[in-house]
C-alpha cells in the first residue's frame, strides 16, 4: 500500500524543488527557498515578541485593576483621617472654651466634695474621648501612608509594563518590516511564486487537518469542548492579540476553546501555563495544553496521535500539526 505523504513532507520537497529549480537572486544571491525560510523564521520571532506583549497586557490589566482598588481604599482612608482629625480639634476646641481644667482647680478648694467629683468625671470622660481618638487618629495615619507607599510602587510597576508592551509589541512589528522588506527586494514573479507556493502548502495542511479533526470524536468532558470548540476554527488566519471569532493568535484560540468549555484562562500562553494541573510529558490526553519555548511563547491543544490543533504564527492559519515545534521545546503539559 503506498504510503501518503503529510502536509509537511509536501511543503519540504517543495521548497527542496525550488531550491534546485531556481537560479541565485542578483540582489541577494539567495534561493527562494531561503528567502521564504528567512521569512519563516522572522514571523516566528514576530510571534514569539507578540506573545510576549500579551503576557505585559495581561499583567497591565490585573495590576491596574488592583491599583484601582487600592487608590480607593486610600481616598476612604483619607476620609476617615480627616473625619477623626476633625473630631479632635472639637474636642480640643470644646475643652477650651468650657474651661475645664481652671473649673476643675476652683472645684478642688470647694466646700461641695460632690461638685468637685462630678465635675472632675466629666473631665476624665473628655480626656479619656481624646485619648481614644488619637490612638485612632495614629492608626488611620499610619493604614493610609502604608496604601500610599502601595499606590507609589503599583504606579512604577504599571510603567516598567506599560514599556515592555510597547517594546514587545514594536519588536514584533520590526520583524514583520524586515520580512516585507525581504519580499520587496524580490522580482515580481518571484513574489508571486512564494505567495502561491505559500498558499498551496496552508491549503494542503488545512485538508490534511480537516480529516485529522474525525479523531477528536470521542474526546469527552470539558478536555473534550474546548478541543472540538479549537477544530472548529481549522482554516481561520493568525492574527496578533486576537481571540476570535475568525481570527486568532495561539492563546487566544486556548483561551476561547476552554472558555466555551467553562474554562476562564488568561489572554497569554505564558500565563496559562502556570495554571490548571502539571502532567508528565508521556501522559498526555487529547485535550490537555502544550507549552513551548523558553521563556513559553506558544501553545497548542494535543489531539493524540503526536498531534496538536493550534494557531501557529503571522502568515499561517489554524491548524492540526505535529506536537513539536523544533527550535521551541516543549516544557509544559497542563489539564483543566
Amino acid at each position: 500500500m503506498r504510503k501518503r505523504l503529510s502536509a509537511g513532507s509536501l511543503a519540504a520537497i517543495a521548497i527542496f524543488l525550488i531550491s534546485f529549480t531556481t537560479p541565485p537572486l542578483a540582489t541577494a544571491a539567495q534561493t527562494l527557498a531561503q528567502v521564504q525560510a528567512q521569512i519563516n523564521r522572522l514571523e516566528e520571532e514576530a510571534t514569539t515578541a507578540a506573545e510576549g506583549a500579551q503576557e505585559a497586557k495581561v499583567k497591565l490589566a490585573s495590576l491596574t485593576r488592583s491599583l484601582a482598588g487600592i487608590q480607593a481604599q486610600a481616598a476612604i482612608q483619607g476620609k476617615t483621617v480627616d473625619a477623626i482629625s476633625k473630631t479632635l480639634g472639637t474636642i480640643a476646641v470644646n475643652q477650651y472654651k468650657s474651661g475645664s481644667l481652671s473649673q476643675s482647680l476652683e472645684l478642688l478648694f470647694s466646700s461641695d466634695p460632690s461638685l468637685y467629683l462630678s465635675s472632675a468625671g466629666s473631665l476624665e470622660a473628655i480626656t479619656r474621648r481624646k485619648s481614644t481618638e488619637l490612638r485612632k487618629f495614629q492608626s488611620a495615619e499610619q493604614q493610609l501612608n502604608a496604601t500610599s507607599l502601595t499606590v507609589s510602587d503599583r504606579l512604577a510597576q504599571v510603567k516598567v509594563l506599560q514599556k515592555k508592551l510597547a517594546e514587545r509589541s514594536a519588536f514584533a512589528a520590526s520583524k514583520l518590516a524586515q520580512a516585507e522588506s525581504l519580499l520587496a527586494k524580490l522580482k515580481k514573479e518571484d513574489r508571486e511564486r512564494l505567495a502561491k507556493l505559500a498558499e498551496d502548502l496552508e491549503n494542503a495542511d488545512q485538508a490534511s487537518s480537516l480529516q485529522a479533526a474525525k479523531s477528536a470524536a470521542g474526546v469527552s468532558g470539558r478536555a473534550g469542548i474546548a478541543l472540538k470548540y479549537a477544530l472548529l476554527q481549522i482554516g481561520d488566519r493568525y492574527v496578533f492579540g486576537a481571540a476570535g471569532l475568525t481570527t486568532w493568535d495561539c492563546s487566544g484560540l486556548t483561551m476561547r476553546a476552554f472558555r466555551t468549555a467553562g474554562v476562564s484562562l488568561p489572554h497569554s500562553s505564558r500565563a496559562q501555563s502556570r495554571m490548571g494541573k502539571s502532567i508528565p510529558f508521556n501522559q498526555k490526553k487529547p485535550g490537555d495544553l502544550m507549552f513551548f519555548g523558553r521563556p513559553v511563547s506558544h501553545v497548542g491543544i494535543y489531539l493524540g496521535g503526536g498531534r496538536m490543533v493550534h494557531a501557529p504564527r503571522s502568515g499561517s492559519r489554524v491548524k492540526v500539526a505535529e506536537a513539536s515545534l523544533g527550535r521551541k521545546p516543549l516544557v509544559a503539559v497542563r489539564r483543566f
